[in-house]
């Protein structure tokens, strides 16, 4: 599989993974699939560019928790994206946390299924 079709794969795990994850939550709704892949996109962006900013500027409170400010900083990325897109809305921001620790799962799950990721 060359570098493109895992690009694609991966942008396809994630946004079933959106969807799946609105409809088992119930404090989450998603319109329908394509607004899961807006969503998708939405926090791959997100993640890619803004999530490195805010991981440096938080770096004392994270070291103080061990690191697990960095859930609520994936919730704040969620949340901020149903700012964003219309048809994906979330009741509360602990929705959006664990709304983020389901997604994180769906993925790694769906990525060790297709091969994506390494089994060490």
């Amino acid at each position: 599989m060359n570098k493109n079709e895992r690009v694609i794969l991966r942008f396809l795990i994630a946004a079933v993974s959106v969807y799946v994850a609105g409809i088992i939550l119930p404090g989450v709704h998603i319109a329908n699939l394509w607004i899961a892949m807006v969503v998708s996109a939405f926090i791959g962006l997100f993640n890619a560019f803004l999530r490195p900013i805010l991981i440096l500027l938080t770096i004392p409170v994270t070291l103080l928790t061990l690191g697990l400010f960095l859930v609520v900083i994936n919730g704040f990325i969620v949340y901020l994206s149903q700012l964003i897109v219309p048809g994906f809305d979330i009741s509360s921001f602990l929705m959006a946390v664990l709304f983020s620790l389901l997604l994180s799962f769906f993925i790694l799950v769906g990525e060790r299924i297709f091969g994506l990721r390494n089994q060490s």
